[in-house]
């Protein structure tokens, strides 16, 4: 999905082998109707200058919604391989290939264009999922638009390899659109397009090695240029510097397909798999989402999130700052986001997933430190939900009914938190096996919650609010138990406030204590 993974360092020298062919198949044509030069865009508050983005706002209510979810769904869940499919099945020695050579055929034959067709997602009901996804705490909700595979899941006026006019024939984007609107949840699109034009590169290679050494895979034929770039003259680098083309054709036809994706969908949130891509081109989208927001709302309600990872642009003023699989490092000033799934980011039969006991203890930690969860749940290709995803999706509603309270509308406190365990900061390291002991505080005007990383048991200890603490100087009045009726003992000394838990807990997975000053 996003950046680079363990996997892609481990074919890099494949791939740098496979490049010796690469120039005997000449340079690409330019995209049809791509034009050359900067993109204009009608006038508004923003332009395409840095200093015009960095008075940017990000909205309240996104530092309202702490908790989105989101569809990382398209045709690559048909093989049920994972993520990447689109460009491993192309790589010799890489599972996928080996998975995609036995099930379906070889890539000279076979390509990626010929698993379209299969994904019929013959059982999405966007309506039932977005019932789901609201009563599990969701506050807005994200589409994937196109991943790196080039194909679009709206209707696309500038792209025929599209989900209206195969596979599903369906508008996924409206679709979801629809269903996120009639319940009140705010609605984003994801664009993975940016990153293709080099990220497909080994769709224009061959094997190798008999028996079809030399044979071109169906990325060569012209005849689907359009679905497979003809990107001829992009070697494949690991770098993050290589993560966008240098193209400006290419980067004009991204430039219209996502200009056409936020025109259509008029979407509140708009992630790119990536920094902010090509320079001015990128800017200029950017800035016409931001003026599309005020244009049709009076405000600036649009939030454009992106990655701070070595790639294209990044400028934490201008943008809302996403984290792959990962957390910052405390309380940031700005908003932000991690975005993670609670398995693989397409369907993988093979895949371990996270238990909602992991989900909910890393939303309580992400938000103390003024973040926002964007959570995938896992999509079978049909478009129903498989157990695993069905059951953290049947847990959180009753946790979330009861100790919403502590994470929508908060912000953080003075500090995020206490406790034994440490949290790696970055992407890719997300994992953290919290404790009971593990607290998460957040706020909601003059009332301040404590959440435990874990299930309570006899007492819990909150050292931040001993007597005499520099947090926060007036005694403590009263303390309640989010979804426990009855009273709540405790006493504060001179090293911790001290909380009696009750013998039967509200919820599982984690507690949320309201702490009220005198």
């Amino acid at each position: 999905m996003a950046g680079f993974s363990k996997r892609d360092v481990l074919a890099a020298p494949l791939l740098g082998a496979l490049g010796v062919g690469a120039a005997r198949l000449g340079a690409a044509a330019a995209p049809a109707g791509a034009a050359r030069g900067g993109p204009a865009i009608p006038a508004g508050r923003f332009d395409a200058s840095v200093a015009s983005l960095k008075t940017y706002q990000t909205p309240d209510w996104f530092r309202d919604a702490k908790f989105g979810i989101w569809a990382h769904w398209g045709p690559q869940a048909v093989p049920r391989q994972g993520d990447w499919y689109a460009r491993f099945m192309y790589v010799p020695g890489h599972p996928h290939y080996e998975h995609h050579l036995k099930t379906y055929g070889h890539p000279s034959e076979h390509g990626y264009k010929d698993l379209l067709p299969l994904w019929t997602a013959d059982r999405f009901d966007p309506d039932a999922l977005m019932d789901k996804y609201a009563a599990a705490g969701a506050k807005y909700f994200v589409s994937m638009a196109v991943h790196h595979d080039n194909f679009d899941l709206w209707r696309s006026k500038h792209q025929r390899w599209n989900a209206v006019a195969m596979g599903p024939k369906r508008d996924v984007v409206g679709e979801w659109k629809a269903a996120a609107t009639r319940r009140g949840l705010r609605f984003g699109v994801s664009e993975h397009l940016a990153a293709s034009y080099t990220w497909w590169y080994p769709n224009q290679m061959y094997d190798q090695f008999w028996p079809k050494l030399g044979q071109d895979y169906d990325g060569v034929d012209p005849a689907n240029a359009d679905l497979y770039h003809g990107n001829r003259d992009e070697p494949y680098r690991n770098t993050p510097a290589s993560w966008y083309t240098t193209n400006a054709a290419y980067q004009r036809h991204w430039f219209d397909r996502i200009v056409d994706l936020v025109d259509s969908y008029q979407p509140d949130l708009l992630y790119s798999d990536g920094g902010l891509p090509f320079g001015a081109v990128g800017r200029a989208l950017v800035a016409h989402l931001y003026n599309g927001s005020i244009a049709r709302r009076g405000r600036l309600d649009a939030v454009y999130t992106c990655k701070n990872s070595g790639s294209g642009e990044f400028h934490r003023e201008a943008s809302v700052e996403d984290v792959e699989r990962g957390v910052l490092k405390g309380i940031n000033a700005l908003p932000w986001q991690t975005d993670t799934s609670n398995g693989d980011w397409f369907f993988n039969d093979r895949h371990p997933y996270k238990t909602t006991s992991q989900i909910v203890t890393m939303l309580a930690d992400i938000v103390s430190k003024n973040g926002n969860m964007l959570l995938n749940v896992v999509m079978y290709p049909d478009g129903s939900l498989p157990p695993e995803s069905e059951t953290l999706l049947a847990e959180l509603a009753p946790w979330m009914a009861v100790n919403a309270p502590a994470i929508h509308g908060t912000r953080p406190w003075k500090i995020f938190g206490e406790g034994p365990t440490e949290t790696a900061a970055g992407m890719f390291s997300e994992k953290a096996d919290y404790t009971p002991r593990d607290i998460r505080f957040t706020t909601n005007k003059d009332q301040l919650f404590a959440i435990t990383l874990g299930e309570p048991a006899g007492t819990v200890a909150i050292t931040a609010l001993a007597l005499g603490n520099p947090n926060e100087p007036r005694a403590v009045r009263a303390v309640r138990l989010l979804g426990h009726r009855g009273p709540i003992r405790f006493r504060q000394t001179g090293q911790a406030l001290v909380i009696d838990v009750p013998a039967t807990l509200p919820t599982r997975h984690a507690s949320a204590f309201r702490i009220d000053f005198a």
